[in-house]
């Protein structure tokens, strides 16, 4: 379908015109209306499936035999899933237990035009999946697409401008300038994923407008290891969600804390499975793994090691890094000042700073000390270890002895807490949060 390229202060009120006006009539689509938008949708990713995977080889170094295809394969994933469900989630919740109403009910209505803004880390994913759930919701987009991953960006607004009209899903490419326009707009709801610098900014721009907002931005993930938990068992999953994309990726397990007296173990067994990962005759082989994004990224990572060791910390693996070719190895770091630059932000990197801990009051405490975790990892087989690490901390999301699968699993809730973020999507959840929960009460008769 034509959608052309919009720019400029004038075209993006028109194109808000327009959706503003059409949300009224989506508002009352049906479950098969939303489902045909889906599957439109879903053909048009198909059709580009190799388009994307060469894109993120371009943008990310991703390999496209190994990882190019996963992102578009994730997000048709969710289109089946909602397809699936969505007929079920429109219906509206009875409600049964009343005190002054005859009837009542809950119905779930579209927010109306919601911006949303692409993430450069997983360009298809985090454009494709919030647009699946707001499509679902029967509400219209006006998408922004990530500067950051240009190729990915470009091939992404090619798919939505094949896929919708302008009144139903619009795309504007361009730097941070356009983001700063599309934000004065009085949109009804924004979906943004990325910093919580960042997050601070939208969440101004809303209120403004007294827009309502989800936010999915990140923090210090941490890890924690149990005393008894087997090291070579918790390897292969942490070291994965570590590493996948060169640890630029939301959920990446930040730092960890591990006993005091287990810390050699760890990072003998760190040592010998990474190097298995990434390594051929002892050197580090890139090609099996994701570039930094840019210089930028680079000179905030090589930053934080250097600023590390300043302080007092030592190197415990890696430590190698390549500007031109936007390369740090995987970093291990140990000794660590509490007041360091790789403490005190969200790493985003394959830099991994170790904690040793004592008691587990010692780990909570140290969790307890920083912002509130996007997610939290960890380790044990003692539901009482477990139980006391949850109770006295806060995460958006946890996972116990495994990597991410709070965040794979539909039938979960994913989002942030605090400085990790507001508001969570993802199946049913996603739904209600791209919709209004209207109560609809239907008073006694009179007497």
């Amino acid at each position: 379908m034509e959608n052309s390229i919009l720019t400029g202060s004038d075209e993006y009120r028109r194109v808000l015109s327009l959706q503003k006006k059409y949300s009224w009539e989506l508002r009352k689509s049906t479950a098969l209306d939303r489902i045909s938008t889906l599957e439109r949708l879903k053909v048009s990713l198909l059709k580009h499936r190799e388009d994307l995977a060469q894109a993120l080889n371009k943008d990310l170094g991703r390999p496209v035999a190994t990882g190019g295809y996963l992102e578009t394969d994730s997000v048709i994933h969710l289109i089946d899933y909602t397809i699936t469900n969505l007929t079920t989630w429109m219906e509206s919740t009875k409600v049964t237990e009343l005190e002054g109403a005859e009837s009542a009910y809950i119905r779930y209505e579209s927010r109306g035009v919601v911006l949303l803004f692409g993430a450069w880390n997983f360009p298809v994913t985090l454009l494709f999946e919030p647009l699946v759930t707001i499509i679902s919701a029967g509400n219209t987009a006006i998408v922004k697409t990530n500067e950051v991953s240009p190729t990915v960006a470009s091939v992404g607004a090619k798919i939505i401008k094949e896929t919708f009209e302008e009144r139903e899903v619009a795309v504007f490419e361009g730097d941070t300038s356009v983001s700063n326009a599309l934000l004065e707009l009085p949109v009804d709801h924004i979906f943004f994923t990325g910093s919580p610098s960042v997050g601070r900014i939208v969440m101004a721009a809303a209120a403004k407008h007294l827009a309502s907002v989800t936010l999915e931005l990140g923090g210090k993930s941490p890890m924690v290891l149990d005393e008894n938990y087997s090291i070579e068992a918790a390897m292969p999953s942490f070291l994965f969600g570590k590493y996948l994309n060169n640890g630029q990726v939301c959920i990446s397990p930040d730092y960890a804390l591990v006993p005091n007296n287990r810390i050699d173990e760890f990072v003998d067994t760190f040592k010998n499975m990474i190097q298995r990962m990434f390594y051929a005759d002892g050197k580090f082989q890139p090609d099996n793994n994701a570039h930094i994004i840019n210089e930028r990224g680079f000179d905030r990572l090589k930053g934080y090691i250097d600023d590390a060791v300043k302080r007092g910390a030592t190197i415990a693996f890696g430590g190698s890094t390549d500007r031109e070719k936007l390369l740090i190895e995987p970093t291990v770091l140990l000794n660590v000042a509490v007041d360091s630059a790789v403490l005190e932000n969200e790493i985003f990197g394959p830099i991994l700073p170790i904690i040793g801990y004592d008691e587990p009051a010692d780990a909570i405490a140290f969790i307890q000390s920083k912002t509130k975790p996007l997610a939290m990892y960890i380790y044990s087989d003692d539901e009482m270890f477990v139980n006391e690490i949850i109770d006295n901390t806060s995460a958006g999301g946890t996972s116990i002895n495994g990597w991410g699968t709070h965040f794979m699993e539909q039938t979960l809730p994913f989002g942030g807490v605090g400085e990790s973020g507001m508001g969570s999507y993802r199946g049913i959840f996603g739904f209600r949060e791209l919709s209004h929960s209207r109560a609809v009460a239907f008073a006694k008769a009179s007497v």
